[in-house]
C-alpha cells in the first residue's frame, strides 16, 4: 500500500498512520490527542472546502485543519 497524507483521503477512507512530519509543539500536540505513529484513522466528514476535516481515531471524533492533515502520512 502506497503512504499519502491524511488530508487526501476521501470521507470513508481509513489508514494507520506510518509518519507525522510538523513541528515538534504541533506534533505533540496532536500525539496528546491520540494521533500517533500505528494508531487508525478514518475520515468521517470534510467540510465544504475540505478544512477542517472530521475524523475517527481510538474510538472518539477529532477535527483538524488541512494544514495539519497535511503533515500526517498514513498508508
Amino acid at each position: 500500500m502506497s503512504v499519502v497524507t491524511l488530508d487526501t483521503l476521501k470521507i470513508g477512507d481509513s489508514g494507520k498512520i506510518v509518519s507525522i512530519r510538523l513541528p515538534a509543539t504541533d506534533a505533540r500536540r496532536l500525539a496528546e490527542m491520540g494521533l500517533t505513529v500505528g494508531a487508525f484513522v478514518k475520515v468521517q466528514k470534510l467540510a465544504p472546502f475540505g478544512d477542517p476535516m472530521e475524523i475517527v481515531v481510538r474510538g472518539y471524533h477529532l477535527s483538524l485543519r488541512q494544514l495539519e492533515a497535511s503533515g500526517i502520512e498514513v498508508e
